[in-house]
């Protein structure tokens, strides 16, 4: 407890709970992920760009989330008083400052990348920036752009190897889960979204439903096509076998339950990621 306390009063805390370190960190063993399925054993013989990768999105994760925290620190003020912003450990001018640092480290870095590995960065900041500047607040488009840009952090992995090709169905399949999550999200938080003009707050809880429905079982038809095109074995179609039949049950369930119909889709896509590995590893 003492130790903990501690952490909570040091200088670093506060920029680090800005960054959303988990997030970074996990936004990073996703990069790590794309790597491997597009490289596989052949992972290691890369490890400097695959370094200077991670470095650039771990950069532009702390960076969007300190320019997310910069622009709702005043529903913040009410939603998350103990975020670093409306508690006071860090002024919005120092929020604003460090998102533009990192957005510029992570673009810097990625110019020692592959050309398509720097562009792939260079969008990505551009969507992220029109993301917390306007689309966030919007019905369908804001999360597109988040299953998007969840889509090019695979890409990007096999962008950096050059084995691009490799992801391209991880990519696409990572959106379409992604999408029906982030809508069945939205369902769950329709009261909380005081500030925003969601999907179920446009079309009703019931009808956004369908369209996640519809992402997550488009994402289950098209699973096999690693298998069928030869870029991945046996053992990843009985793997996913099992992803997908929690995305059918998560289309189900959800109308019912939103907030355990987002957290199946969440374990379905861990699920999924394991039949990738596997897929690429084997």
């Amino acid at each position: 407890n003492h130790l903990v306390r501690a952490l909570r009063c040091s200088a670093v805390n506060p920029v680090l709970q800005l960054f959303r370190i988990g997030n970074a960190v996990m936004g990073t063993v996703g990069l790590l992920i794309g790597v491997l399925i597009a490289a596989g054993t052949e992972t290691l013989d890369h490890w400097q760009p695959v370094l200077l990768a991670a470095v650039a999105v771990f950069a532009f994760i702390g960076a969007g989330n300190s320019l997310n925290d910069y622009i709702d620190r005043e529903v913040d003020k009410r939603a998350h008083p103990e975020r670093p912003l409306p508690s006071g450990r860090i002024t919005p001018r120092q929020a604003l400052s460090l998102s533009a640092v990192c957005f510029g480290l992570s673009f810097l870095v990625s110019l020692a990348l592959p050309l398509e590995a720097t562009a792939i960065v260079a969008l990505a900041i551009v969507l992220m920036l029109s993301y917390e500047a306007r689309l966030k607040k919007g019905a369908l488009i804001g999360n597109v752009e988040i299953a998007v840009l969840t889509g090019m952090l695979f890409l990007l992995g096999g962008a950096v190897v050059g084995m691009m090709e490799r992801t391209y169905a991880i990519a696409l399949l990572a959106f379409l889960a992604i999408l029906g999550r982030e809508i069945v999200k939205d369902i769950e938080d329709m009261e909380a979204d005081f500030d925003r003009q969601t999907l179920p707050k446009r079309i009703g809880a019931r009808n956004a439903g369908v369209i996640a429905s519809f992402a997550f079982l488009a994402a289950v038809v098209l699973s096999p096509l690693p298998y069928i095109e030869g870029t991945f074995g046996i053992w990843y179609l009985a793997i996913v076998a099992f992803a997908d039949a929690m995305f059918i049950y998560c289309s189900i369930i959800h109308f019912q339950n939103p907030t355990k119909g987002q957290k199946v889709a969440k374990y379905a896509m861990l699920l999924a990621l394991v039949a990738f590995l596997v897929g690429g590893m084997l």
